[in-house]
């Protein structure tokens, strides 16, 4: 780690935001948390007593087969929440809501890319679940065995999560991008029972097999030992008799009577992998109680939920926002989520409003590599959309530059809505820093403040704080309910990654500052820092720089190794439709870059690409990017790039730079 500061300690930081927004007082008047005093007065409450603070929030929020009497036990790295407690994950995000009246009410509202559709109520989803655990104790599966959930953006999806979780099973959900190598390396680390797939999944007018690289992966894992098969689309698929069954042929015949069980509150719920860019995917392990409040209640207060509310987070059922803001948080909370399984540019770049508008929308969860793409898409597809019914906007995922957050703010949320900025992880399991809606004057570019019982903290090196202004780590110095609570298989890697770099706390891996109003601002991952010099310079504000030109659209940029500098900044730039690329526009890149943050942050390159090689959740291969910048050619897993020809033609431009 050391060699990621400097003598002092620290990242510098040089992004500067000056504007303000305060939530609409309309808004305020109606929120769940309507001032920042009143904020300010239940976090030093939720800091400064833990046991005193969530006791009777899960009391309330979640229905318990066995009432807890211990709300928290142990230490940071060894913590165990409401222990002597049990319950069942999946009634509370169903049955409860039948007891409570609500088996009408509409559960999921789902399209497919082909413009079909599906409104299924509390009652409804009662019922599949049902069938489905029934179905997946028939196969053979018990309480904790392993379940691969390899599923396109379907309702099955989110009821295969539901029963596992009804029956005990930890549920392995394994994003519907990854190739049979990447899949077969998740299941067999975790040594599922059973693979749940589909014969394909529909991308821009395709279908993407998805038996196909299920059956190539199986192949590899002597642990399957059934496979259950859902036909999404008809196509044509490979069959193993003996081990292979048809959905509708299992879960559409079996009963939809099923009792639940409660398992204990430490129970494994999901075990989900992050890909980092180097060495083996980790399994992050995540339990029962403690997830499902920390998911339910930031849902509902975050998100200010109400009773009428259409809640679209836009995360793939593959990633923990999939979980925690498609799943288990809404439908705890007895929302009515929409569900798109398709590409937001097919069958063409307004798909999306016309969703908000067809659907009436009113929270919008999404990604900022999302935001930029519909910014450089242009005011077009938005023209004669009604996006009235929107009310709140969110994004999750990475840092977003102040003016694609402003962008978001002006053209979808019509100036009148606010925007909830969210910073957390895989493995804090629900969101850590965010503004509320109702209570936080927000500022672009920044996630604002800590969300209840979240008490983070900046640090140099040695664990010391920083003072305001400066960056460094970003550490979690207080437990919280829905933290992870090991990485699968590797207990010795969990303490190395997340407990040894700063003793008695949390590592995040990213660098942040904290200005001196107390706000946050995530400076990316730690290794997504780049040495000029000796000047530690975060990637994301490089990016935010270039992309305030009106010309740009889009900007990742990585580090490359220099002879004098030690490392110099390598910049991947898209432009807007009306753009050129010229000499002149690469001059105004290079100045725009020294005027936001100094001489010293010149570019040594600025290469311009029609697009950037993202995953097909839209997450940008950096890793892909710091080989081409450094001149590297190395056998790089590129499994989940959505478009081997954007690199192809960056490798192109190595031979004759622009």
């Amino acid at each position: 780690m050391s060699e990621l500061l400097g003598p002092n300690g620290q990242i510098n930081s040089h992004l500067q935001e000056s504007r303000r927004f305060a939530p609409p007082e309309t808004f305020s008047s109606q929120a769940h948390v309507g001032s920042l005093t009143e904020y300010e007065q239940i976090w030093h409450a939720s800091i400064t007593d833990t046991t005193k603070f969530w006791r009777p929030i899960a009391e309330t929020s979640l229905s318990w087969q066995r009432p807890f009497s211990k709300v928290f036990e142990g230490s940071m790295s060894e913590a165990k929440w409401f222990s002597d407690g049990s319950l069942n994950v999946a009634e509370n995000c169903v049955d409860r809501h039948l007891a409570a009246g609500l088996g009408d009410k509409i559960a999921i509202i789902w399209e497919g890319e082909q413009g079909d559709q599906q409104r299924i109520t509390y009652n409804e989803l009662s019922q599949r679940v049902n069938r489905c655990a029934n179905t997946l104790s028939q196969l053979g599966v018990k309480s904790g065995d392993r379940v691969a959930v390899y599923m396109p953006m379907v309702p099955e999806a989110l009821v295969t999560l539901l029963a596992c979780a009804r029956i005990g099973a930890p549920h392995n959900v394994i994003f519907a991008g990854f190739s049979c190598d990447a899949l077969a390396e998740r299941i067999q680390d975790c040594d599922a029972k059973l693979i749940v797939t589909a014969d394909a999944a529909r991308r821009r007018g395709n279908d993407v097999a998805l038996k196909e690289q299920a059956d190539l992966a199986a192949q590899k894992c002597p642990s399957v030992e059934k496979m259950l098969v859902f036909k999404n689309t008809g196509s044509q698929v490979a069959w193993q008799e003996g081990r292979d069954v048809w959905w509708h042929e299992t879960v559409d015949q079996a009963s939809d009577s099923h009792k639940a069980q409660g398992f204990p509150s430490e129970h494994p719920l999901f075990i989900l992998y992050t890909s980092g860019s180097t060495g083996k995917p980790k399994g992050i392990l995540h339990t029962s109680a403690g997830y499902l409040l920390g998911a339910a209640y930031s849902t509902k207060m975050v998100f200010d939920l109400k009773d009428d509310d259409i809640f679209w987070c836009t995360a793939d059922i593959g990633w923990v926002t999939g979980h925690s803001y498609v799943t288990y948080g809404p439908l705890a909370n007895g929302a009515t989520i929409f569900m798109y399984e398709g590409a937001p540019d097919f069958p063409n770049q307004s798909r999306f409003w016309d969703m908000i508008e067809r659907h009436k929308v009113s929270i919008f969860y999404t990604a900022p590599t999302a935001i930029r793409a519909f910014a450089k898409w242009g005011d077009e597809p938005i023209k004669g959309k009604d996006l009235s019914s929107l009310r709140l906007l969110g994004t999750v995922g990475e840092p977003i530059n102040p003016e694609a957050w402003v962008w978001f703010r002006d053209k979808i949320g019509g100036g009148r809505c606010p925007i909830v900025d969210t910073w957390w992880q895989t493995e804090t399991g629900s969101i850590m820093i965010t503004p509320l809606p109702g209570a936080t004057p927000t500022k672009p570019g920044s996630a604002t403040r800590p969300f209840f019982g979240v008490k983070p903290r900046v640090v140099n090196q040695k664990g010391e704080p920083v003072e305001a202004g400066k960056g460094g780590f970003l550490v979690l110095t207080q437990p919280w309910p829905s933290m992870l609570r090991g990485i699968w298989g590797n207990p010795e890697r969990f303490k190395k990654t997340y407990w040894e770099h700063v003793p008695d706390v949390y590592f995040t891996g990213d660098g942040a500052r904290q200005d001196e109003d107390g706000y946050f601002w995530i400076l990316g991952r730690i290794d997504d820092v780049i040495n000029v010099s000796g000047h530690r310079l975060s990637t994301m504000e490089i990016e935010s720089a270039l992309v305030e030109h009106p010309h740009v659209a889009e900007a990742a940029v990585v580090g490359c190794p220099d002879d004098i500098t030690g490392e110099a900044i390598f910049c991947f730039v898209s432009l807007e439709k009306s753009a050129n690329p010229s000499a002149a526009l690469k001059d105004q890149l290079h100045e725009q870059i020294i005027k936001h943050i100094g001489k010293f942050a010149r570019a040594k390159e600025i290469r311009f690409t029609e697009q950037l090689p993202k995953t097909r959740s839209g997450k940008i291969m950096r890793r892909l990017l710091r080989d081409i910048a450094s001149g590297a050619h190395r056998n790089q897993d590129t499994s989940t790039l959505e478009d081997h020809g954007i690199l192809e033609k960056l490798r192109e431009q190595e031979q004759t730079p622009a």
